[in-house]
């Protein structure tokens, strides 16, 4: 029974993550990419400030969605997509 509370409590929060639009956008622009994306290339394709797709971003690495990797002063975004698969299978594609 622990188990399955415990998934649900990683659902409610993965759905917590994804209840802002600018955020599923941002999980749309990643998934749609070939690379890792900065904020500021993120931040163009959404026409919204950087410290706004910052903040998404947060929510969405804290959440597990997504995994940032940093290289020098630029924080490089994309896709867990292992959350993804375990928790939200066939969500991607929904998109």
């Amino acid at each position: 029974m622990d188990i399955e509370i415990t998934r649900e409590k990683k659902l409610a929060e993965l759905f917590n993550a994804l209840s802002e639009p600018n955020r599923i956008r941002i999980i749309k622009i990643l998934r749609d990419s070939d690379k890792e994306l900065t904020c500021s290339q993120v931040s163009q394709s959404l026409q919204i400030a950087p410290s706004t797709v910052s903040y998404h971003f947060k929510a969405l690495r804290k959440s597990g969605l997504t995994k940032t990797r940093q290289q020098a002063q630029s924080k490089f975004l994309s896709l867990n997509k292992e959350t993804f698969q375990k928790y939200l299978p066939g969500f991607l594609n929904s998109l």
